[in-house]
């Protein structure tokens, strides 16, 4: 009788373990990559522009997921230079809410939303570039339910990825977050508006005399075939940043519009005039192919339509980093451009680009021109 008992005790527990087993969840990893391949023909009075092919991005990585854990691990290669793109764990706390934490892209406005292999305007506007910080090392809190869409960002400058702390002197800081409100979000019927703002202190320079007391915009002319720089400033006896964005979309069927305003104050210390710059894009995008826009949650914008659809998409960006009030001439800069995007299948993509980019009033630079042609094969899984 003794041994029955025995041996029923043993089932019973053999079946609790087997229980319990069952609770646990399951460790997922995939593996991630990338691999962009660019050629360009260029026309411009700078020499710089040059005709060629180029592999400007490469990037193997892992994903992981957990329970209500995800974890991914992004590492890029480019022109002989090994970086460290995504490296971030985010926690899952109900089907519409999430806290990530790491180093990855925080969202800023509409194009933040989006890597910079998924621009439909294969290169993305310049007024994104020159305002947008990129990745950063920090913790962002995402709501995502219904018509509303939010995020909460706190974050270390980007050199903190790159330098320890006594070789920044300084660590700079600071805090952003995106509002939006899609009462539209259909397939074939979409609409959606929505704003940013951030505040930054002064970042790392190697400068000494401008080691966190400035900050060093600008963004390079819309190709990665040659890094050419378009406008730049560098904003001197900076106390701090602010700067907001807000967005728009409206779809109908398969035509959409995308739109985004920045604006972007330095304040400034001793006496100086504060240095204030802005911009504005428009990118009207349509289907030839492939049935009507959807709207992604995830993103909070407009899904990458399906295998086999053709895009056409006309882009306008201005991005202005002169004012005469501070006296800082970072320059003026005009672009239109026009792509197609094939979406030959889930993991390839096939882009073609022409633009046409002047710059002006830019302080001991010519004024410039540039005529692209440009075209992309991708692959990404």
């Amino acid at each position: 009788m003794k041994n029955f008992k025995l041996l029923g005790l043993s089932i019973l527990m053999l079946s609790s373990m087997q229980i319990n087993a069952q609770d646990q969840p399951e460790l997922q990893v995939r593996p991630t990559g990338r691999i962009l391949m660019d050629g360009g023909l260029f026309h411009s009075d700078n020499k710089s522009f040059v005709d060629g092919v180029a592999i400007p991005d490469v990037r193997v990585g892992v994903k992981a997921t957990y329970g209500k854990y995800k974890a991914k691990v992004d590492i890029g290669y480019a022109y002989g230079k090994v970086s460290l793109k995504d490296i971030f764990v985010e926690r899952q706390f109900s089907s519409h809410s999430l806290l990530r934490v790491g180093n990855f892209v925080h969202q800023f406005g509409l194009q933040s939303s989006t890597s910079s292999s998924m621009k439909i305007t294969m290169e993305e506007p310049t007024s994104n570039e020159a305002f947008f910080n990129s990745r950063l090392i920090g913790a962002m809190f995402v709501y995502d339910k219904d018509a509303f869409f939010g995020t909460a960002s706190v974050h270390v400058e980007n050199e903190a990825l790159k330098k320890k702390s006594d070789e920044l002197g300084k660590m700079g800081y600071g805090a952003m977050s995106r509002l939006v409100y899609r009462p539209l979000r259909n397939t074939g019927a979409l609409f959606q508006i929505g704003i940013s703002g951030a505040y930054e202190t002064p970042r790392y320079n190697s400068d000494e005399a401008l080691n966190h007391t400035s900050f060093d915009l600008g963004a390079n002319f819309p190709t990665r075939i040659a890094k050419v720089r378009a406008v730049n400033a560098v904003i001197t006896d900076a106390k701090d940043l602010v700067k907001f964005t807000p967005e728009m979309i409206v779809g109908y069927g398969p035509v959409a519009l995308e739109a985004q305003y920045f604006y972007l104050q330095v304040n400034r210390e001793n006496q100086l005039n504060d240095y204030k710059a802005s911009g504005a894009y428009g990118i009207l995008r349509g289907l030839l192919k492939g049935g009507s826009y959807q709207h992604s949650h995830t993103d909070c914008g407009i899904a990458t339509p399906a295998p086999g659809s053709l895009e056409c998409v006309l882009g306008y960006n201005y991005t202005d980093m002169s004012d005469a009030k501070s006296n800082i001439r970072g320059g003026r800069l005009n672009d239109v451009s026009f792509t197609v995007n094939y979406y030959i299948n889930k993991y390839m993509i096939w882009r073609f680009r022409y633009s046409y980019t002047r710059t002006t009033d830019r302080l001991n630079v010519e004024n410039q021109k540039l005529n692209a042609f440009q075209t992309r094969f991708q692959i990404i899984f």
